[in-house]
């Protein structure tokens, strides 16, 4: 079962939110958080799997309670902010906060369950829309030059170890996932692509994080759009 606690500071919401998870057989809500300091404390105690997180709410916004969370090894939670706002600044805020998703409240119940499912299985929750905003925004602020190929992949052991400069060359296979990922694929789309199982991709998702010094699939992807994978 996927475990999911939703924090919004609308009972109604909740409610609402709360009815279309439960009627999924794979899906269970275990608790409700109305502020941000009670998602945090909830967070701790009850150990989900996904959280569903508002942003502007009374005592501590949904931003700074995502970087709690996610600064809590023993949590472990996937974190997608819920909002009506479809506003840049929140969505990057979130991103970096470590936020895992991003969802308006006007989607439809088919989108939060299947977002839902997403950040369970470790896949990101960004569309191709959203994807390409992200990476605008970086490419903007980034003022480190783009290679022109993904040859400095496998020739970089000899730089200092650090964001899109892997400890370790990325293996050939791990260079086709990491282009995949880049075109916003989830686990389950690059398994059907390459052939290969999806707890195989997993593996090579989390090889991919490591050896880039990304902290999510979200960074991984701007770090392949800048060696030029994408």
């Amino acid at each position: 079962m996927i475990r999911v606690l939703l924090v919004d500071d609308h009972a109604m919401l909740r409610a609402g939110f709360r009815t279309i998870l439960d009627s999924q057989p794979d899906i269970t809500v275990v608790g409700e958080a109305a502020t941000g300091a009670e998602a945090v404390a909830q967070a701790s105690a009850l150990l989900p799997d996904v959280i569903t997180m508002d942003v502007q709410m009374p005592d501590m916004d949904g931003i700074e309670a995502t970087r709690r969370i996610i600064a809590d090894p023993a949590v472990g939670a996937a974190i997608a902010i819920v909002t009506t706002f479809d506003r840049d600044d929140y969505l990057y805020q979130a991103l970096d906060a470590g936020a895992a998703g991003f969802l308006l409240k006007n989607a439809g119940p088919e989108d939060l369950i299947t977002a839902v499912r997403a950040l369970a299985a470790g896949d990101g929750m960004l569309s191709p829309e959203v994807t390409r905003r992200v990476l605008a925004r970086f490419s903007s602020t980034d003022p480190a030059p783009a290679p022109a190929a993904p040859a400095p992949m496998r020739s970089a052991a000899s730089a200092t170890p650090g964001p899109g400069i892997p400890a370790e060359p990325l293996t050939e296979r791990e260079a086709e996932v990491l282009a995949l990922l880049a075109d916003a694929r989830s686990n389950a789309e690059i398994a059907e692509a390459l052939f290969i199982g999806e707890a195989t991709v997993k593996t090579h998702v989390s090889r991919i994080l490591q050896k880039l010094g990304a902290r999510d699939r979200v960074q991984a992807v701007v770090l392949a759009h800048r060696m030029g994978l994408a």
